[in-house]
């Protein structure tokens, strides 16, 4: 479903603070409730701006939304520190905002922030999605520049074959909750009557007991499993791409869907090719001869080896462009560029006859060619 951002329900700023905030709240609270307002809508514009307030009120939650928004507080979002509805209590809200003498207790119109939201009865026992699991995946440059297909062998939690999910058998409503998975508690105190709920000391909040628990998962519904994923790598991918698998991750809880899977792709270096997304540098040696004078010369890309030429009076460092030859942007038809840098590999080691060919060349106009004139100054 799609939720509208959280500052505009409330109609304040982005940077709005925790007394503008509060000061919007209570302005909308007064006029949605529906004790007051019998108006169609209303109650579900009262439940959009107590959740609205319930996330923009706490600096840790509102950080994580103005981060990463409503996908912060999704199922299967834990990384984020998650959001559920059903651990506030929302009379303690509205008391904070309204000081007790807003209509009484707001429990006569919804029992508890999981009733505000439509859910009605304990957190524990709505279906909740699985929850997602991030893989390394370590290629290859060959692999990642062809592509393949790849089985990955995990083990995740996987619902229980003997219970099928359920924890246990003789299912039962709990006897000291009654089946809402918590309890509420009242203090008196010099404010008046303070009222809190807790998770069930019994059940843990599911709202449930059975007769005998699952020997094979002890009461958790799940259990180990190793399965094995089919994944097909595209062309050209990088380090850092991920690819999702989507409801192949972790079993749900009280028949909610899997989990997705992630694979993040790291690609080991090559030792020939320089990558730069998808282009490639390969640096190709040539002689001394093969630049003074031009040459064909047979060089490598990804795709097999090519011709290439090499012009007359090349130096070291000079680069070509193959175009097409390097690697193929994932999931599309376009390829990158090789490119071909040329290093003149000058000799160490000289024979007494090529030692004089050098020599002779003294006597040529070598020196005296217009392209080392222009050098002579700075020699």
């Amino acid at each position: 479903m799609n939720k509208k951002d959280y500052y505009e329900v409330l109609g304040v700023q982005k940077n709005a603070t925790q007394d503008e905030i509060k000061s919007a709240f209570r302005k909308l609270a007064k006029k949605y409730h529906p004790d007051v307002n019998k108006e169609p809508g209303a109650e579900e514009k009262f439940k959009e701006i107590g959740e609205a307030y319930a996330v923009l009120s706490d600096e840790n939650k509102r950080r994580q939304y103005d981060q990463f928004g409503h996908a912060a507080f999704e199922q299967g979002s834990g990384s984020y520190g998650g959001f559920d509805p059903g651990d506030i209590d929302l009379n303690d809200i509205l008391r904070s905002v309204f000081g007790g003498g807003f209509g009484g207790d707001f429990s006569s119109s919804f029992s508890s922030f999981s009733d505000f939201f439509g859910g009605g009865g304990s957190s524990s026992s709505r279906a909740r999605k699985g929850r997602d699991t991030l893989v390394r995946l370590d290629l290859t440059f060959e692999e990642a520049a062809f592509g393949l297909d790849k089985d990955i062998e995990l083990t995740l939690n996987d619902t229980c074959s003997e219970c099928h999910g359920k924890g246990g058998f003789g299912e039962k409503k709990c006897d000291y909750c009654g089946g809402h998975g918590y309890v509420v508690t009242e203090q008196r105190s010099i404010f008046g009557i303070v009222q809190s709920r807790n998770t069930c000391p019994k059940c843990d909040g599911s709202g449930k007991s059975f007769d005998r628990v699952c020997s094979k998962c002890k009461g958790t519904g799940q259990t180990k499993s190793k399965k094995t994923i089919s994944i097909h790598i595209p062309e050209g991918v990088d380090t850092g791409h991920q690819l999702r698998i989507s409801g192949k991750g972790e079993a749900g809880v009280n028949g909610g869907s899997n989990g997705d899977i992630y694979f993040e792709i790291h690609v080991a270096k090559s030792p020939f090719y320089e990558r730069d997304g998808e282009d490639v540098t390969v640096h190709v040696p040539i002689t001394i001869t093969d630049a003074v004078l031009g040459c064909k010369k047979e060089v490598p890309t990804i795709y097999g080896n090519v011709m290439m030429e090499i012009k007359a009076g090349c130096q070291s460092g000079t680069k070509y462009k193959l175009k097409g030859k390097g690697l193929k942007v994932p999931n599309s038809s376009r390829k990158g560029d090789e490119y071909v840098v040329v290093d003149v590999m000058i000799p160490t080691k000289l024979t007494r006859e090529q030692k004089k060919l050098f020599e002779s060349l003294e006597d040529t106009d070598l020196k005296t060619n217009s392209e080392f004139k222009d050098y002579q100054k700075y020699l």
